[in-house]
């Protein structure tokens, strides 16, 4: 590691080596050395040439891995936890806030479901989601939420990476990056998506211009045998475990030498890494996507939905170390209800909402909460008025709403956030954040705070500049912390 940031800090020998040192291409791992935080400087100090190497963080965290439960396609706020009567009042009729969203939308739109106080708290929770009702106590309900636009991609990429437009590391990147992993046979980021890719594709778990060892890895949870949930989990070869260990290590020497022509290229320390995790995956990934090894009433108490078998997937990945998980209910935007929301909300709703409550209670009853972030919610919400009818955007009727950044829910539970509180409102309608609001890069603030970061210091050195996951923004939402 020494000569490596030695051969750093030496002027460049090649053209390409000051092309690469410049921002072309991922950078090099060694540039932590080089950074101007002392404190990211060290994230590498004890994980030698191993960049998933456990680190730690700048301070105590509370939160050690985390759980993001991702409803893509924007879940209605004022149809699962912020309730609100004024809708009922104003249903049919015009409401007295004009704000501009992506498509023309009319009068206000009565929740179709029941909402009913739960735990010492009261906090009410739609009839949709009274499986988490059940364990609102832990849980942190932010009403508040706000982003930029109206639109899919963008807020997709200012939720996952911290920025609508430009290409950054995701989320979980700079967790792993942070942090590393606990588990080295398996991958430190997984982000699971049944039946393919949501919008935008991998671009949601990239590690951009971070080192490629953060990158998530992609799992299509919709198969239950381990040879299709995970490609090539099997040697085909037929080589026995010595056998292929001795494969795999004259591999890397001739990978050694090839690097060392290169500058210790990046990309190449990626792919080399990828050899290495590929192979001890063959024996624990088998094991830890299995379900059949939890006893039955654990598997009852989850249910039998594939939403349900990527939850308490996910509860076996973070009992065995893994650090960033993030599920996605489907592929597309499942939870884009520009129409009939009673009917699409309803089945969505049904097949996630009796996992997620079995995962708040899987992972308190293990003493795993205290120290796992649960994350659930969207990109973005939805409008409390109807979306009126237009050909080529929904089904003709008056039954849908459109998306709505300007005020939305998320929850966040575990991890040290305080249990059974509501943090800021939005207004009597639920279309706008106006009390305590809480911007994206707040909340991303707060996650990289609530596992010992402080956002604006967890930096990497890119194109001469010191980049962070918050960008020039964010405050830590310090009300929502136990």
């Amino acid at each position: 590691m020494l000569n490596q940031l030695a051969h750093l800090n030496s002027p460049p020998a090649t053209r390409r080596e000051f092309l690469k040192r410049s921002g072309i291409g991922l950078g090099s791992l060694g540039l932590a050395g080089v950074m101007s935080d002392d404190t990211s400087s060290n994230l590498y100090a004890s994980s030698g040439l191993n960049p998933m190497a456990p680190k730690q963080p700048q301070f105590p965290g509370k939160a050690k891995a985390v759980i993001h439960l991702f409803l893509n396609g924007g879940p209605s706020q004022v149809d699962t936890f912020d309730p609100k009567p004024a809708l009922e009042k104003f249903h049919g009729k015009s409401i007295p806030l004009n704000l501009r969203t992506e498509r023309e939308t009319g009068a206000a739109y009565r929740s179709p479901f029941q909402f009913k106080r739960y735990g010492e708290s009261g906090i009410e929770v739609s009839e949709l989601f009274s499986h988490v009702g059940e364990s609102i106590d832990d849980v942190c309900v932010i009403r508040s939420m706000h982003a930029d636009v109206p639109n899919h991609e963008p807020s997709l990429m200012l939720m996952n990476c911290g920025h609508a437009q430009f290409v950054r590391p995701s989320v979980g990147s700079w967790v792993t990056y942070g942090l590393g992993s606990e588990n080295q046979n398996l991958p430190g980021f997984i982000a699971m998506c049944p039946n393919g890719y949501p919008i935008k594709g991998a671009e949601n778990w990239q590690a951009g211009f971070l080192p490629g060892a953060y990158q998530g890895t992609y799992i299509n949870s919709k198969h239950k045998d381990i040879e299709r949930l995970i490609s090539n989990i099997r040697n085909a070869a037929g080589l026995d475990r010595n056998q292929q260990r001795r494969q795999l290590d004259l591999l890397q020497q001739m990978n050694e030498q090839h690097q060392e022509q290169r500058q210790h290229d990046a990309e190449l320390e990626s792919r080399v890494q990828s050899f290495e995790l590929a192979y001890r995956m063959q024996m624990e990934a088998t094991d830890a996507f299995d379900i059949s090894k939890e006893p039955k009433h654990v598997r009852e108490m989850y249910g039998d939905s594939v939403q349900a078998r990527q939850i308490l997937i996910a509860r076996r990945l973070v009992e065995r170390g893994v650090r960033y998980i993030q599920l996605w209910h489907g592929a597309g935007q499942p939870w884009d209800s520009h129409d009939k929301i009673e009917e699409n909300h309803r089945r969505l709703a049904g097949e996630c909402s009796q996992a997620i409550g079995a995962l708040l209670k899987d992972l308190k009853q293990r003493s795993m909460l205290d120290e796992t972030l649960v994350i659930w919610g969207g990109e973005f919400g939805r409008t409390p008025t109807v979306e009126l009818p237009k050909p080529g955007a929904n089904a003709g009727t008056n039954s849908g709403r459109d998306h709505n950044h300007y005020g939305f829910t998320m929850w966040l539970a575990g991890g040290g956030v305080k249990g059974g509180h509501v943090h800021g409102a939005t207004d009597e309608f639920g279309f706008q954040a106006i009390e305590n609001r809480v911007h994206v890069h707040d909340l991303q603030a707060t996650v990289l705070h609530l596992l010992g970061f402080d956002h604006e210091r967890l930096t990497y050195r890119y194109a001469g500049r010191d980049f962070r996951l918050t960008d020039v923004h964010g405050n830590v939402v310090h009300d929502i912390v136990a």
